[in-house]
């Protein structure tokens, strides 16, 4: 079941910040160097995997830790645990010739948003 938060506890929950991070043991699918690639998924409902790296290829940086899904938690089908892993995109990558080629994004993404760059085509 989704852990809920009483009104009683919201202030205190606002005013210090909460956190998803779960103490479940799940195996991790990736390491920090996998080159990855995010999915392309256009769900109606919950997602917090931007548009703008859907897609697009990325190199995986560090793995930040398990943490509940917030795809199926949303919608009460359960916290579904999987790691986070920091994944770092090239400008280029995202948004096309004529932007810095140093510049990078990092971007945090459930395991459940990306793929193997070999299984993405």
């Amino acid at each position: 079941m989704p852990t809920m938060f009483s009104v009683k506890g919201l202030d205190e929950l606002v005013r210090t910040g909460g956190s998803c991070r779960v103490a479940v043991e799940v195996p991790s699918g990736f390491k920090p160097g996998d080159n990855v690639r995010a999915v392309n998924i256009n769900p109606i409902t919950h997602t917090r995997l931007p548009q703008y790296v859907r897609g697009k290829r990325g190199v995986v940086v560090e793995d930040r830790g398990v943490f509940v899904f917030p795809d199926t938690n949303s919608q009460l089908k359960g916290e579904k645990p999987q790691h986070v892993y920091s994944v770092v995109f090239t400008a280029a990558e995202l948004w096309g010739p004529g932007v810095n080629p140093r510049d990078t994004l990092y971007i945090d993404l459930w395991e459940d948003y990306i793929v193997p760059e070999e299984q993405a085509s």
